[in-house]
C-alpha cells in the first residue's frame, strides 16, 4: 500500500490526518504546521508521529529539505486558511485582515513543494474575493454542506485537484442523533436557562415579530431567501435550523437563538465565551441549554471525547476552527 508524504497547513486537532484514516490512505509522513499549543497537544496525543513544522511562515522548500525529506515528494498539500476576513459573519476584511493573508502562504508552499494534490477549504465569501483565490489555485471550488454527513449546518468551499465523487449521499442526521442524554450531561449545562420567548404553538412566531424572516416554514416545502443581515440563521426553517425561542441572556439577538433538536444545528464557530456556543430547547420546551464539547465534537463527525485533554474554552474553540473531518475523508478518497 502506498504511503503518503503530507503537509498540512493550519493543521489544528489534526482533523485532516483523521479523514486520512477514514479515507484509508497510510501517512508515510505527516509534517503540520500549527502554533496553537492546545490544538498541537490534541494532535500528538492523538497522533504522536505528527511532525510540528511550527509557523507556517516559517516552512520554505529548503528549510524542509535540509531537515526533513531531502528528496521524495510531497504527495498531498491541505489546509484550511483562517477565514475570519472573508466571513459574512465577520466585518469582511478579505485580504486586508491579517489572518486571511495566510492564504499566501498556503499559495507559497503549493509553488514551492508542487505537491500531486492539493486541498483548501474556507468559508462562503463574496465572489471577488473567491475569484482571486480561485485563480491562484487554478481550479474553481466545489460548495460542500457539512449538513450532508452531519446535524450541521456549515456550508463550506473547497478548492482542490482530487478527482472525489459529487454528490454526497445525505445521512439525514438532526440535532437529536447526536446528543447526549441529559443524565450524562454536566449539571452546569441544565441549571435555570429559562426561555423568554418561546415559538412553539403552530408556524407562527411571536407576535412581536412582523418580518417574513420571523416565520417558520414547512420542512417539506423549499427554504426561503437567506437575508445577509441574518448571516444565514434567520429565525425559523432556513438553511435546516429551526429556531424555537430565545433565551434569556443579554446581547446580540445571535447570542439567544435556541434551535429545535428535530432540525440542524447552525454552524460550530471558534469563537468562546460570551454564550456563542449554540443552544437547543430542553424537552420540556421551556428551558434551553447549550450544546456540549462532545456534542460538537459530534457535529464536526469527531471520535468522542476526541479534545477531552484540554479545557472546555479551548476544546470549543479548536471543533469551531476544524474540519468537519467526514467531507474531508469523502474528498481524499478520490485520492488513487
Amino acid at each position: 500500500m502506498k504511503k503518503y508524504n503530507v503537509i498540512s497547513c493550519f493543521d489544528g486537532l489534526s482533523g485532516g490526518q483523521l479523514a486520512m484514516v477514514r479515507a484509508g490512505l497510510s501517512t508515510n509522513n505527516y509534517y503540520a504546521c500549527e502554533i496553537d499549543k492546545y490544538a498541537m497537544q490534541v494532535t500528538q496525543e492523538r497522533f504522536p508521529n505528527t511532525i510540528q513544522l511550527g509557523d507556517v511562515t516559517r516552512v520554505t522548500n529548503k528549510m524542509f529539505r535540509e531537515n526533513y525529506l531531502k528528496e521524495n515528494p510531497i504527495d498531498l498539500l491541505m489546509g484550511g486558511s483562517p477565514c475570519q476576513g472573508f466571513s459574512f459573519a465577520g466585518k469582511n476584511l478579505n485580504f486586508d485582515d491579517p489572518r486571511s493573508k495566510l492564504f499566501f502562504e498556503f499559495v507559497r508552499i503549493k509553488e514551492e513543494f508542487k505537491p500531486k494534490y492539493f486541498l483548501l477549504e474556507n468559508v462562503k465569501m463574496k465572489k471577488e474575493s473567491q475569484d482571486i483565490i480561485s485563480k491562484y489555485m487554478g481550479v474553481e471550488p466545489i460548495e460542500i454542506n457539512s449538513s450532508l454527513v452531519s446535524a450541521q449546518n456549515r456550508k463550506r468551499l473547497y478548492w482542490t485537484n482530487i478527482p472525489f465523487d459529487m454528490p454526497i449521499e445525505d445521512k439525514g442526521l438532526v440535532l437529536r442523533d447526536i446528543l447526549e442524554p441529559e443524565s450524562d450531561i454536566d449539571p452546569k449545562y441544565l441549571a435555570g436557562n429559562k426561555l423568554i420567548k418561546n415559538y412553539r404553538g403552530g408556524n407562527q412566531l411571536n407576535p412581536d415579530y412582523k418580518s417574513q424572516a420571523n416565520t417558520i416554514h414547512d420542512k417539506s416545502k423549499k427554504s426561503p431567501c437567506v437575508c445577509a443581515g441574518t448571516h444565514g440563521y434567520a429565525i425559523g426553517y432556513v438553511e435546516g435550523c429551526v429556531q424555537v425561542g430565545e433565551a434569556d441572556l443579554n446581547g446580540h439577538d445571535i447570542l439567544k437563538r435556541v434551535y429545535s433538536v428535530d432540525a440542524k444545528s447552525p454552524t460550530v464557530n471558534a469563537c468562546t465565551g460570551g454564550n456563542r456556543e449554540p443552544k437547543i430547547v430542553r424537552a420540556d420546551s421551556k428551558y434551553w441549554r447549550k450544546l456540549t464539547p462532545l456534542e460538537c465534537e459530534r457535529l464536526q463527525t469527531l471520535p468522542d471525547n476526541y479534545t477531552d485533554s484540554v479545557s472546555n474554552t479551548q476544546r470549543y474553540k479548536m471543533i469551531g476552527n476544524g474540519w468537519t473531518v467526514d467531507v474531508i475523508a469523502h474528498i481524499l478518497k478520490g485520492i488513487k
